[in-house]
């Protein structure tokens, strides 16, 4: 699959989808997103399916937004600009809800966007060395599709905190809080462990395991469907503001951004 995703079929019922723009430390655009919430859809409905693991070719797992993507947002309606951003909800959510086990295989960085994407998985593994972070504030911008998945894992606690400031944190502190649930020395003991967690669920039993997923989120009342317009709509707004603009300009030409007022 072209468009940034690409996805490898193994035996065995696992499936390994690879977000592929290192060049851009496979940073989220427009393709991306169409690329990867079409794969999702796909495999979702592909009974020989039984796992799903998503990593990030090159030095980086996800860097997240494209900032030259998101700066162009500012020649689009506001319409438009709310449709472009419910894509992306959209694929979070999709991911989220993938009927079956979802690994994460993160190494370098997971920021934006890419955090976002861990906080959808069911089972995150991670070197030591990742750097994650809710990074959108230092744009002049906000998490906000994010958010329903970011709080669900992480609580309205460490939401508020790590939201606010935009500071990246360690490995350490992604497992303490609940984004990572497992680290790991390099990148040969990150396959080894995720290849672990992939034989452990074709271990179990598979309507078991969809099963037991489903009532996961039916327990914990875990649904955002009514939050993806409210989020849409407020990144929509942010990433066309004159401060989400200059946030994103600054971040391009490598400067420091002089906020407007």
């Amino acid at each position: 699959m072209s468009s940034g995703v690409v996805i490898e079929r193994r035996d065995g019922g696992r499936v390994d989808v690879w977000l592929d723009r290192p060049e851009r430390r496979n940073a989220i655009d427009a393709g991306l997103i169409e690329a990867l919430r079409g794969g999702l859809e796909a495999l979702a409905d592909d009974g020989a399916v039984r796992c799903l693991v998503l990593g990030g070719r090159g030095a980086a797992f996800c860097a997240g937004a494209d900032a030259a993507w998101m700066a162009a947002s500012v020649h689009l309606t506001r319409e438009q600009n709310v449709a472009d951003a419910e894509r992306m909800a959209d694929l979070l959510a999709a991911l989220d809800a993938f009927p079956r086990p979802t690994i994460a295989r993160i190494q370098g960085f997971a920021l934006g966007g890419g955090t976002g994407f861990a906080c959808c998985c069911d089972i995150v593994h991670a070197t030591r060395t990742t750097r994650f972070g809710f990074s959108e504030v230092r744009l002049g911008l906000i998490p906000a599709t994010i958010a329903p998945y970011a709080i669900a894992r992480i609580g309205l606690g460490q939401a508020r905190s790590l939201f606010l400031t935009g500071e990246q944190f360690d490995a350490a502190r992604a497992e303490r809080i609940g984004v990572a649930h497992h680290l790991h020395s390099d990148e040969e003991a990150l396959d080894a462990g995720v290849d672990a967690s992939v034989a452990a669920i074709l271990a179990a039993g598979p309507m078991a395991v969809a099963h037991a997923k489903r009532l996961a989120f039916q327990v914990a009342g875990h649904d955002p469907a009514a939050l993806r317009r409210l989020t849409a709509e407020a990144i929509a707004e942010r990433r066309a503001s004159a401060e989400g603009q200059e946030g994103l300009r600054a971040f391009l030409d490598r400067r420091s951004p002089q906020w407007p007022g």
